[in-house]
């Protein structure tokens, strides 16, 4: 069965940093993809970054520049560096297994499909 677990969220200033992990349990992370997701009260969810099992990855426009996506196959663990937060940041953060989508031969995003971890909040203030 598998099972993804997020942490490392919490509640930073404006400009600060946090690194969020996900670690995996009966999942081969070297296939297929993973991703990033966050939604905030009242709006949709929607893709953070996500990550190939080739190591092509992909953003959203509103945090490349800010964000990194990362996984360690060892430790079968992902990980999303978010630097330089901004309060319209703030959201619950779920991580996902997923499909990979191309975009003119190019990875453009990992459309999930069948497992999620339980999220874990970022909270950015002013």
């Amino acid at each position: 069965q598998v099972q993804l677990v997020e942490s490392g969220g919490g509640s930073v200033q404006s400009g600060g940093s946090l690194r969020l992990s996900c670690a995996a349990s009966g999942y081969t992370f070297s296939t297929k993809c993973l991703a990033w997701f966050r939604q905030a009260p009242g709006k949709e969810r929607e893709g953070v970054a996500a990550i190939h099992s080739d190591g092509s990855t992909s953003y959203a426009d509103s945090v490349k520049g800010r964000f990194t996506i990362s996984q360690d196959n060892t430790k079968n663990t992902l990980y999303l560096q978010m630097n330089s937060l901004k309060p319209e940041d703030t959201a619950m953060y779920y991580c996902a297994t997923g499909r990979p989508y191309y975009t003119y031969g190019y990875f453009s995003r990992c459309v999930p499909d069948n497992y999620w971890g339980q999220g874990t909040q970022v909270t950015v203030s002013a």
